[in-house]
């Protein structure tokens, strides 16, 4: 199934894209990203380029993988029949300025690419700080500036209030205690796959409830300019 997703979208793409994309990143190429935009649309694959399509626009944008994230290999993952994936991306945004013609999206960081689904049309986005989850059982947590929220299969959802604390590398936690329950989230840098849908993420995270681990993963929402 990999096999025929990834040639309904990629077919037409350069074979060297390949290469480049899996070339390590070098430290000393590394570019802060504060001041890009963060646009959430729909990837495919036209006329051997990758492109980017905000969601609710008409505009298209030829993407440049500046940052080696390796967004091709990832949307290749997750594409479906159409040959069509959904991407929330960082970048440098260049419109066209001739009618009909794509613009240039130089990307330099990807928060999450999974298959295409309602996300353009989520209502809380841009009031979460914080979502991450995970299976086996299934849990959803859910963080903005007014608290967080706990769901967990076969529990009722948990809603509160919380601190967070910020750690080396780019790590932090979430921590509550109320109710007689000790909940804190562990967050890290680290790319993820969500194995249940193949959602790849920017984050891992474990979730402690009580002191029982649970892993998952997780990605900053709307209300979160990292």
């Amino acid at each position: 199934m990999f096999a025929v997703r990834s040639l309904v979208m990629f077919a037409l793409l350069p074979l060297f894209a390949g290469c480049q994309m899996l070339a390590p990143k070098s430290d000393d190429t590394k570019i802060s990203t504060a001041g890009m935009i963060r646009m959430q649309g729909e990837l495919t694959g036209q006329n051997g380029k990758l492109m980017f399509q905000p969601c609710d626009e008409h505009r298209l944008y030829a993407v440049l993988d500046k940052g080696n994230t390796g967004i091709l290999q990832e949307a290749a993952s997750v594409v479906d029949k159409n040959g069509k994936a959904f991407a929330d991306v960082r970048g440098n945004f260049v419109a066209s300025k001739a009618v009909g013609s794509e613009g240039q999206l130089s990307l330099y960081q990807f928060y999450r690419v999974e298959r295409p689904n309602d996300a353009c049309m989520d209502p809380n986005f841009k009031r979460l700080t914080l979502h991450a989850s995970g299976n086996n059982p299934k849990w959803n947590l859910n963080a903005g500036g007014k608290g967080m929220v706990l769901e967990r299969e076969g529990k009722e959802p948990f809603a509160v209030p919380y601190m967070e604390e910020q750690l080396p590398d780019g790590r932090f936690n979430l921590v509550t205690d109320a109710n007689d329950q000790h909940v804190e989230l562990w967050v890290a840098p680290q790319r993820c796959v969500d194995p249940v849908n193949g959602s790849v993420q920017h984050l891992t995270a474990q979730l402690r409830v009580n002191g029982q681990v649970q892993r998952g993963c997780a990605y900053y929402g709307g209300g979160r300019n990292d």
